[in-house]
């Protein structure tokens, strides 16, 4: 099938092609559809490094192609995809063991946004909400950036992390009390 046909697919169409032909080019354009929305919720989770964002995304694609037959299409498939994200992005914290550092000692932390000379509020704010977000345990964080910039539901969080519902509200809850706690303290 030719490339320009495959953009006119259903992603369950796709899925099909991809995994009953071996058609890469199936894969490669579902690869497509969800790459830039995949490499920037790698970047929120990793504190905008994005060598390291990219990275995690190509591991995430290379997964996310090996079990692509486990593929149940009982969820969204941008769900999945970003279920399997997430668990690329905890091994390599789990690796890093960026839990037990300090924040000074954070790798993380030390790749932040340059302030430029046309440096305003709204970028200030972006940039301390990222920090305070690098502070939180990987859990809290992930399940905050999918609500607030994936804008995900709450039983769609729950789905792709895989911890209850439940749980969910707690992490939203309780982070938005840092974020404020946080926003407002800086704000003085």
């Amino acid at each position: 099938m030719k490339r320009q046909d495959l953009t006119t697919l259903e992603e369950a169409q796709l899925v099909e092609l991809a995994v009953s032909k071996n058609d890469q080019l199936a894969f490669a354009e579902l690869v497509n559809r969800h790459q830039s929305n995949l490499r920037y919720s790698l970047r929120q989770l990793t504190d905008w490094n994005e060598a390291l964002a990219d990275d995690l995304a190509q591991d995430t694609f290379i997964q996310a192609f090996k079990e692509l037959a486990k593929f149940r299409q009982q969820a969204k498939f941008s769900s999945w995809l970003y279920r399997i994200g997430y668990n690329v992005f905890l091994q390599h914290v789990r690796k890093k063991a960026l839990d037990t550092q300090s924040l000074d000692e954070n790798p993380l932390l030390s790749n932040q946004i340059e302030q430029g000379p046309d440096h305003d509020e709204e970028s200030e704010v972006h940039q301390k909400v990222a920090k305070l977000l690098a502070t939180l345990e990987p859990e809290r964080r992930s399940v905050l950036h999918l609500f607030l910039h994936r804008q995900n539901t709450h039983q769609e969080i729950s789905d792709i992390m895989g911890v209850p519902l439940g749980t969910v509200k707690t992490h939203i809850n309780r982070g938005r009390v840092v974020l404020q706690d946080g926003l407002q303290e800086w704000r003085g």
